[in-house]
């Protein structure tokens, strides 16, 4: 066994084996490319060399000729898992050192060895790096001073034996790879505990011979972009990637004919050609878009490497849809190459990666995007400046349904406390506002309008920030901006997604402009808007507190009757706004005393406005508070003990169906009961929304049809699906409320110890962010099977925040759900997501990764 493969164009060489870098390498030779003679250690021997099981490095020599210069670079399974960095010009040494000052003039032997001594110093011996990387011009007295200095840091001469010195140098990245900070690294990225390194040893192509003899690289796409265009530097007498960290007073050749100096393209016109011709072969034979290592000694084109263009989640998806649109890739292919998770990138503005940060807060990143504004502590504020067209970000300790204005006016929300799925998350989410909860390390002065960071910098009200919430961090100040890129390369890809996908995606919205963006990002319907975020405008607010106070069923009822047109208008506007797609309508579920005001003074400004003692309005308030406000009334509970709630919505919804039926539009709107837990609960509500329906029938003269559903909240609704089903055409599973009660969290303040619980293992991931498959999955498996035994046409779905992420919508497909329902900006990365199952499942796979 000689513990080597030569890469030939049918070696058995393969990326499982041998690592991707050495599979690229023989699909290079496969096409005729002119890469130098190249060995590969596979895996298995790369573990033997870390035990001291070296190969036979004096057969592997043999191949490369007298007085060979090799180089050595790792080669694992997946180029994002990383390695130790390449080595390059092992076998110099003081004989080679004086035959090349010879052959190739001082300044190159120089150069070639001190670069070698410097490397193998502090990358193998492992020496003081200070003690090496101080020499910036390569002379005879550097070299000198370099083999002195590692002789006295060693008590060794350095190694003149290339064997040795190959030796040494395998031996260092093996045992590099298998280090624990190593592992603990590509494992972060998503690496398996096992996984394996090859290694590559090439023949050095030198890049110092006379003339214009360099190394360079070559792409030609923009990785930012995605746009095709030639990008790339070309550095004479030099080696490796030189190139791409030079000074730009070196030898520096442009590619291109550029007016600003010499390009290869001039000066080296049969080169360029080639190059051209090998980019070409890497995009239409490998079906990537590859940026390409070279070398040229004395004109002769040497390609040493290609690896997979570096790019940003923008370009990625440019490149999949380009390379589809040319027929290098089918059209399921590049929706494979688009990661589901990357969409939001695309969908928000983002801080520009490349720009400077100043973080001054770190928080749990609840939606994705960014934005910069003034700090503003209410949500008035945050009206007052959005009517001057200033940009704010609205700053709360946690927000409340009293906040959703200032929301709206805001251009991010950062909160002290809350998680995943508080309420600032979610409806963040909902309005596509950047998002940061959570931020502990901070602290609001509501008095001082004040700020006060962890490193004691304070931020006052009006001052400028950026907020990440991609990141989870604030910034001080305005940070650079990438805009988002909806074009038509993202349509596309989406559209082929759809044609893909055989799970339904809906979007959660509550105003017209949910609606709008909804449909946008062309989802199906809506799957959930919430009436209750209806009720916070100040036109309906005094009368749905004049209800509150009312204390006989006809003072609520004509209360209610204020608010019912509006209501009806909503419902208009959301039918008209969807035309003819499902609209699934939640009934009122907060509980009532979310409508109070919570300090003195807005309880004084109520009493005046409702014309009662403020002791009154104090008293009732205090009345109605609940120890466990989310476990109380609200939801049906309080549909059966305050029903005229209820009636004056199903009555809203059915004239606003009436109305915009006489346009065309064919409407069917779903109607859904919120935290039901006992059937006779359904069947109470159901008989006085089927009371209302006859009732405006009769009215309007005019016939129409609609469906009734619960939204399955409670653990004891999932359990007993079997008879509550008959009642319903669908079940929607609300699983931020079922994953709160399942596990007894509260999701506003789990944020504060779920980092704690993930990172000691204790739940594998936040159960508010990702679907709890072992937990709550299985209240939804057991609801879903006996729903459908009971009744075999109802419709399920899911609403919660979980609707939107990829490894739940995999969940629901497996089950057998008919849709999800998701944040409008969370609809995208469904759609996307729910492609990719569809299409795996065909038996379609992404390819691994380039080198």
């Amino acid at each position: 066994m000689t513990g080597f493969t030569e890469v030939t164009p049918t070696a058995p060489i393969s990326a499982d084996r041998h690592g991707g870098r050495a599979k690229c390498l023989q699909r290079l030779i496969r096409l005729d490319m002119p890469v130098p003679l190249t060995m590969a250690l596979d895996f298995t021997s790369v573990r033997a060399l870390a035990a001291g099981d070296m190969p036979d490095l004096d057969a592997m020599l043999t191949r490369f000729g007298p007085d060979p210069l090799v180089s050595v670079r790792p080669s694992s399974e997946d180029p994002d898992w990383g390695g130790p960095g390449a080595l390059l010009n092992i076998g110099m040494n003081d004989r080679l050192y004086a035959n090349l000052t010879e052959s190739h003039g001082e300044h190159a032997a120089n150069a070639l060895y001190l670069r070698f001594i410097q490397a193998y110093a502090i990358h193998v011996a492992r020496l003081d790096p200070d003690e090496f990387e101080t020499v910036q011009v390569p002379t005879s007295e550097a070299v000198r001073a370099a083999l002195e200095t590692y002789e006295a840091e060693t008590d060794e001469r350095f190694p003149q034996d290339i064997t040795v010195q190959l030796a040494e140098v395998l031996r260092s990245m093996a045992r590099a790879w298998e280090g624990t900070t190593a592992r603990l690294l590509r494992e972060a990225k998503g690496a398996p505990a096992e996984a394996g390194l090859g290694l590559v040893v090439q023949k050095m192509a030198l890049g110092v011979g006379r003339g214009l003899s360099g190394s360079g690289v070559i792409q030609f796409v923009n990785g930012s972009t995605g746009e095709r265009e030639i990008r790339g530097r070309y550095l004479c007498k030099s080696q490796g990637r030189d190139a791409l960290t030079a000074p730009a007073d070196r030898d520096v050749l442009f590619l291109k004919r550029d007016p600003r100096g010499r390009s290869i393209e001039d000066v080296l016109p049969n080169n360029w050609q080639d190059l051209l011709r090998f980019g070409d072969l890497c995009r239409t034979r490998l079906r990537e878009e590859m940026q390409i290592e070279f070398t040229i000694e004395n004109e002769k084109l040497f390609i040493l490497d290609a690896m997979r263009v570096a790019r940003n989640s923008r370009a990625n998806l440019h490149i999949a849809v380009a390379l589809a649109e040319d027929g290098i890739i089918a059209r399921d292919e590049a929706v494979l190459r688009v990661p589901p998770r990357s969409l939001p990138e695309l969908l928000h503005s983002q801080v520009d990666p490349e720009g400077a940060r100043d973080v001054i807060a770190h928080g749990i990143p609840a939606s994705p995007g960014a934005a910069t504004g003034r700090i503003v502590f209410s949500s008035r504020a945050a009206q007052a400046l959005a009517a001057q067209d200033e940009a704010c970000i609205l700053v709360r300790s946690e927000t409340t349904p009293e906040d959703i204005r200032g929301m709206h006016a805001a251009r991010a929300v950062l909160t002290e406390r809350g998680g995943i799925t508080s309420h600032a998350a979610v409806i963040a989410r909902g309005l596509g506002l950047p998002c940061v909860v959570g931020a502990s390390d901070m602290r609001i002065d509501l008095k001082a309008r004040t700020l006060t960071c962890a490193d004691g910098r304070v931020f006052h009200d009006g001052d400028m920030i950026t907020l990440d919430g991609t990141a989870g961090e604030a910034l001080a100040g305005a940070a650079p901006m990438l805009e988002p890129d909806l074009g038509e390369s993202f349509q596309r890809l989406l559209s082929w997604a759809d044609a893909a996908r055989d799970i339904g995606v809906r979007a959660n919205a509550d105003t017209p402009e949910d609606a709008r963006k909804a449909l946008m990002f062309a989802a199906e319907g809506i799957g959930l808007a919430r009436t209750e975020h209806m009720f916070f405008n100040d036109d309906r607010l005094l009368a749905m507190r004049e209800m509150i106070f009312a204390n006989r069923t006809e003072d609520r009822r004509a209360a209610l009757e204020r608010i019912q047109p509006m209501q009806r208008a909503d419902f208009i506007e959301l039918f008209s706004i969807m035309r003819g797609k499902p609209v699934t309508i939640r009934l009122f579920d907060l509980p009532l005393h979310e409508f109070l005001p919570h300090g003195r003074e807005g309880l004084r400004e109520l009493a005046e406005g409702l014309d009662l003692p403020l002791s009154d309005v104090t008293r009732r308030a205090e009345a109605m508070r609940e120890f466990n406000p989310m476990l109380g009334m609200r939801g049906v509970r309080l549909g059966l003990t305050v029903p005229e709630i209820y009636d004056m919505q199903a009555r809203a919804i059915f004239e606003a169906l009436v109305a915009v039926s006489e346009t065309g539009d064919a409407v069917v709107p779903e109607i859904m009961i919120p935290m039901v837990s006992a059937n006779r609960e359904v069947e109470i509500v159901k008989a006085r929304i089927d009371a209302v329906a006859a009732a405006v029938r009769i009215e309007q003269g005019v016939e129409f049809a609609y469906r009734l559903g619960v939204m399955v909240e409670t653990p004891r609704a999932a359990l007993r699906a079997g008879e509550i089903a008959p009642h319903c055409a669908f079940l929607s599973y609300g699983t931020n409320d079922l994953t709160q009660m399942t596990y007894g969290l509260s999701r506003d303040d789990a944020g504060r110890f779920m980092g704690i619980y993930v990172k000691q293992g204790v739940y594998e991931e936040d159960p508010f962010h990702t679907l709890d498959f072992g937990g709550v999955g299985e209240l939804l498996t057991i609801g879903a099977g006996r729903a459908r035994t009971a009744n075999p046409s109802v419709t399920l779905s899911i609403c919660g925040e979980h609707g939107g992420n990829p490894e739940s919508i995999a969940f629901c497909r497996a089950a057998g759900f008919d849709y999800v329902s998701c944040s409008p900006y969370r609809v995208p990365v469904a759609r996307l997501a729910a492609a990719h199952l569809a299409i795996s499942e065909r038996g379609v796979e992404r390819p691994p990764l380039m080198y």
